[in-house]
């Protein structure tokens, strides 16, 4: 039987012939997320394939060397422990479950010190909650998993989170999560080595839409609730604005042109429940997001999430979650960071 051989492509054209390839070191941290990583490195090894050169290396380094296990189970042989390394390198920082706890006293010293050294610094995923503890996003922009965003922006008020997929501020970056490592490294390949590659490794991906620092994470209001018609989306990006302090339906109402009694008909029509109930469980997700991924206080987190009764809080916490604020920071041993 005929065997199938894929035979090396023809050259793409890339700028700086004769460069010394361009190295970067991914610190792994426990519990990482794989998908993040394999769409940072992947995109490199596509890129000297298809320029038919070594373009770029990389080496994988964490916290003792040995091995790490990613969030899916699966364990990776390290290069190396975290040890001093070269000026021309590039840090990748891949995080993923548990962010804080895989945030250690020895991570955050090593990170700061070779940033001092001048290298760029890259957090992938829930990573970028590392470069921020280590102050390096200190005055920068920034971005994380929108999941991690209410946390991030309750313990980083230096730092201005955005929405976008990735972030470049400097020498510091920062990607969503998920496929959003591709786009960064796209970039990344673009801007070493010019357009017409970094097309070619996008096609090689089958990546057929490159996302730039423009786009934001998530779908649009009406494709995730499958609805679309724009009073109705209106409302609701409204009311994902003012979670500290919720708007009553009357002005909601009023903002968008409806009536309460219109407004009513349209939450009914469409999500099947009141613009009361709907906010107060945009009100009750991030009040979990926030007990789960960070060590406020209860009270607080109630008053983050425009709760100003302890008890009323804890009321209609139970009433969604059946358990109880206390009971659910108890239950999942403090601030975790879920992606």
């Amino acid at each position: 039987m005929d065997q199938l051989h894929r035979t090396a492509p023809e050259p793409v054209p890339a700028k700086g012939a004769g460069a010394k390839p361009r190295r970067f070191v991914f610190v792994l941290l426990p519990e990482f997320t794989l998908l993040s990583f394999a769409c940072a490195i992947e995109p490199l090894r596509i890129a000297n394939r298809m320029a038919g050169r070594d373009l770029y290396s990389w080496i994988s380094l964490g916290e003792g060397g040995g091995s790490v296990r990613c969030s899916n189970g699966t364990e990776f042989v390290l290069d190396g422990d975290l040890d001093e390394i070269t000026r021309d390198d590039t840090l990748m920082i891949c995080g993923g479950l548990d962010i804080q706890k895989a945030t250690t006293r020895r991570v955050i010293s090593w990170v700061r010190r070779e940033a001092r050294r001048g290298l760029p610094v890259a957090g992938l995923c829930t990573a970028g909650h590392t470069l921020a503890k280590a102050g390096l996003l200190d005055g920068k922009r920034a971005t994380i998993h929108w999941e991690n965003q209410d946390s991030f922006s309750e313990e980083f008020d230096e730092v201005t989170l955005t929405k976008s997929v990735f972030v470049i501020d400097g020498n510091r970056m920062t990607t969503a999560g998920g496929t959003a490592s591709i786009d960064l490294m796209l970039k990344l390949i673009a801007d070493d080595h010019g357009e017409e590659l970094a097309g070619a490794v996008a096609d090689q991906l089958i990546y057929s839409a490159i996302r730039t620092d423009q786009d934001t994470q998530r779908l649009s209001i009406p494709s995730r609730i499958g609805v679309r018609h724009p009073k109705l989306g209106q409302v609701i990006q409204i009311m994902e604005q003012n979670l500290e302090e919720p708007i009553s339906p009357a002005l909601l109402a009023r903002d968008v042109g409806l009536s309460t009694r219109q407004l009513e008909r349209l939450f009914r029509r469409y999500l099947n429940r009141s613009p009361k109930r709907y906010y107060m469980e945009l009100r009750l997700q991030k009040a979990r997001n926030l007990l789960l991924q960070t060590d406020m206080s209860v009270i607080n987190v109630a008053l983050a999430c425009g709760f100003t009764s302890p008890s009323h809080f804890s009321k209609c916490y139970r009433a969604m979650y059946e358990t109880t604020p206390y009971r659910e920071r108890g239950a999942h041993g403090g601030a975790k960071l879920p992606v």
